[in-house]
């Protein structure tokens, strides 16, 4: 295991960190202290894994795991598993799950992992194998009470069962707090399916209602139709927006008069039908410059660049996936006037409901479907009017509001931990 702790020299910060972090510091005071504790990770561990696949060989897959900051409790972010996945992306991610967890104040710190492979070349065999050795290998560094696990791109229920069995299995003791985003038979939180979905939909209905609009009135365009965009889709529709395109990898479809959504969803979860049984064909590209009152990137990350931010015509951006638009992106829309919902509150219904699974799992007391749903979107209500008084108070737009809310509250735990001078 190679292991580093503390602090590091400049050049290995991660950028979207120092970006963001520039723009609010002068407005924050910011102390050089401040900046350089909030742009480097407190721990990175990269290790190559073996696995014995089925032909009898073995194979070594780089991996990682970042625990960004621990300020405010134990560390707490997803594990993917992806052939592009590099250090540089997980400290992006394990910066945002640290600022993610503070906006809307749960007891975590931030940190995320990942795993340079493509599952579909693995068999259900080797890819339990690969699970199983990643938590042998951070076993040291993850636990209930030092830094949490759960899914995230191309890792599942599923995953984080044979994982937590892992876990269990090494320790010699029942600890189903290590993990979460398990099946409910394990210990997982009812709701989290659809936590991330519902989350988002709750921030949407509290920009609406504070901007003065009308949910009938406003035309949707939702990129992405993994579990996040389809049950956002579903939440949406149910609202009464006006969901009027949709896309996944494959390509897009657009109706004016509104999709039905329902439908839509039923018939490609049946198979036999495609996207544009519903409407006209319209590329991903195509959907992001659409002409509606909101977008909602909800795919994956750098969908809103320098290439497209031009071009981009929607009245407001939530940003339901990580990272969906890049930093220079983010600057051009608001001089263009396009609010922007960011990240670390649109799409933090997840980190919350996790919170709430750990929360069952270490009080060993079980709550139902429509306690969280209660508690959840309580927690976004509140977590989006502290954004909201923020950006009031401080002007800027809503992103700048929302980090600065969440820095506040990480630099005060290490103040309180005599980490900075007070």
């Amino acid at each position: 295991m190679d292991e580093e702790l503390g602090q590091y020299s400049k050049d290995t910060a991660c950028e979207l960190c120092s970006v963001e972090i520039d723009r609010i510091r002068d407005a924050d005071s910011l102390t050089d202290k401040d900046i350089d504790l909030l742009k480097q990770p407190k721990r990175r561990v990269n290790i190559s894994i073996p696995v014995k696949m089925d032909n009898g060989s073995v194979e070594w897959f780089p991996s990682f795991r970042i625990q960004y900051n621990g300020a405010r409790g134990p560390t707490k972010g997803g594990v993917r598993y992806h052939p592009g996945v590099d250090e540089d992306e997980v400290d992006e991610l394990a910066f945002l799950m640290t600022l993610k967890c503070a906006v809307v104040d749960v007891p975590f710190g931030g940190a995320k992992g990942g795993v340079q492979v493509n599952p579909d070349e693995l068999s259900e065999g080797e890819l339990e194998r690969l699970s199983r050795a990643y938590v042998e290998e951070y076993r040291d560094v993850i636990g209930p009470q030092k830094d949490i696990p759960a899914p995230d791109v191309n890792t599942n229920a599923k995953i984080m069962a044979w994982m937590m069995d892992e876990y269990e299995r090494l320790e010699g003791e029942n600890t189903p707090g290590v993990i979460t985003g398990k099946p409910v038979e394990l210990g997982g939180s009812e709701g989290r399916e659809t936590a991330t979905s519902l989350g988002g939909a709750v921030i949407i209905d509290e920009y609406v209602e504070n901007e003065g609009l009308d949910a009938g009135n406003l035309d949707v365009a939702i990129q992405g139709l993994g579990n996040v965009g389809s049950y956002l889709a579903e939440f949406l529709h149910e609202r009464g927006y006006n969901v009027v395109a949709v896309s996944n990898s494959s390509g897009g479809v657009y109706n004016s008069d509104g999709l039905n959504v329902p439908g839509l969803l039923r018939d490609l979860r049946d198979g036999g039908v495609t996207l544009h049984d519903y409407g006209d064909e319209i590329s991903n590209d195509e959907l992001l410059t659409m002409d509606v009152d909101i977008l909602v990137p909800a795919a994956i990350e750098d969908q809103i660049t320098e290439e497209n931010m031009d071009e981009i015509n929607a009245d407001a951006v939530v940003e339901m996936a990580n990272g969906p638009t890049t930093p220079t992106a983010d600057e051009h829309l608001t001089d263009s006037g396009v609010e922007v919902i960011p990240d670390i509150l649109a799409n933090a219904g997840g980190v919350t409901v996790s919170y709430f699974e750990w929360v069952q799992n270490v009080s060993n007391e079980y709550w139902t479907a429509e306690r969280v749903k209660e508690k959840l979107e309580n927690k976004m209500r509140v977590a989006f009017d502290k954004t909201r008084q923020r950006r009031d108070e401080d002007g800027g737009t809503w992103r700048e509001a929302a980090y600065r809310h969440a820095i506040d509250s990480v630099l005060k735990a290490e103040r309180h931990r005599g980490n900075l001078d007070r």
